[in-house]
């Protein structure tokens, strides 16, 4: 039995003042925060996203997309969807979009439970980025 090789993926969980960002493996289906990216001028900081994609060189880009509980989508949705257009096209690294519902609330529960109840928005958008890499990592096991 052949064993693919590992898929490297970055997630991203959208904003329009902070970037969530993390970095995910298919084998191990876990992903780490990286530094969130900072936005100014409703421009992402493309250089260290492009940073991010030279360390890593993952096989694909994640992105969440932000809908309301029922699912509808909302003005986020629409920038999440231009950003994910702008990743694609600037990278040339296929990116998906991924249900991001629920995440926002699940990682402020983690840091509820954590010995660091202290965490600044932007690091709780890096947990909530994880939590999307980490679906998709899921999603993904067994269609390999």
């Amino acid at each position: 039995m052949h064993e693919s090789r590992p898929v490297t993926v970055l997630g991203f969980d959208y904003g329009t003042h902070w970037i969530g960002c993390a970095v995910g493996q298919s084998h191990t289906r876990t992903a780490s925060p990286l530094q969130p990216v900072k936005v100014i001028r409703q421009q992402p900081d493309w250089d260290k996203i492009a940073q991010y994609i030279k360390d890593w060189r993952p096989d694909r880009l994640i992105v969440g997309l932000p809908t309301t509980m029922a699912g509808e989508e909302h003005a986020m949705t629409q920038k999440a969807r231009r950003f994910r257009n702008q990743l694609q096209g600037r990278f040339n690294i296929k990116t998906e979009l991924i249900d991001e519902r629920l995440t926002t609330r699940e990682a402020w529960q983690i840091v509820e439970q954590s010995a660091q109840k202290q965490q600044s928005k932007p690091q709780l958008d890096c947990i909530a980025a994880v939590l999307i890499t980490e679906t998709w990592l899921n999603d993904q096991s067994g269609q390999t």
